[in-house]
């Protein structure tokens, strides 16, 4: 079954933010787009990659009015240790939430059970809860966050303008298409 349309599961984890310990809980995506990204693990390889470009664009995820909340199976004192350690993981300023009990990799479905830690993946979550866009890779691929950016912007403008999609390679100010039969056959 697929998680698209599908609410967001009730949750409560451990996240390290700007220093601090917070709670996240499933009610902090309500009245937001929210980007759940999850990842391996911490002091790894391709991770900090990501974790670093999604760093780089923040302040452009705020400007849509996106949170981004990084995830993993190490717990929130990992991922404080980690941001202490690492120039590449200090430059994060959305919430790093630790999972060790796997209640987040299991909701979202992305849990490598036999190793303990979870896939790549990448939710994006409308206001209302609910999750629009699913993307998992494989271990060794990483992300791309102007490229998340655009499915963002994609996601939003869909759900801003009921009755209009977004066709291949979509950029922000391009034209639409408004699905009916008339356009069977002609694009």
């Amino acid at each position: 079954m697929s998680l698209i349309n599908t609410e967001v599961k009730p949750f409560k984890a451990q996240a390290f933010l700007n220093g601090q310990f917070i709670e996240v809980t499933e009610a902090d995506l309500k009245g937001k787009w929210s980007v759940f990204f999850f990842y391996p693990a911490d002091f790894t390889f391709v991770c900090p990659t990501e974790l670093g470009d999604l760093a780089d664009n923040y302040a452009e995820f705020k400007k849509l009015g996106v949170e981004i909340y990084s995830v993993s199976t190490d717990t929130h004192f990992t991922h404080k240790a980690w941001h202490d350690s690492s120039a590449e993981i200090k430059k994060i300023e959305y919430p790093m939430v630790g999972d060790p009990t796997w209640t987040l990799a299991k909701n979202f479905e992305v849990l490598i059970e036999s190793a303990g830690l979870a896939d790549r993946g990448t939710f994006v979550i409308d206001p209302e809860g609910k999750i629009q866009i699913v993307e998992i890779n494989a271990g060794g691929i990483g992300r791309d966050a102007s490229e998340l950016l655009r499915k963002v912007k994609a996601a939003q403008y869909v759900h801003a303008h009921p009755g209009e999609v977004c066709p291949a390679k979509w950029q922000e100010g391009d034209a639409t298409l408004a699905p009916s039969i008339d356009l069977v056959g002609k694009i």
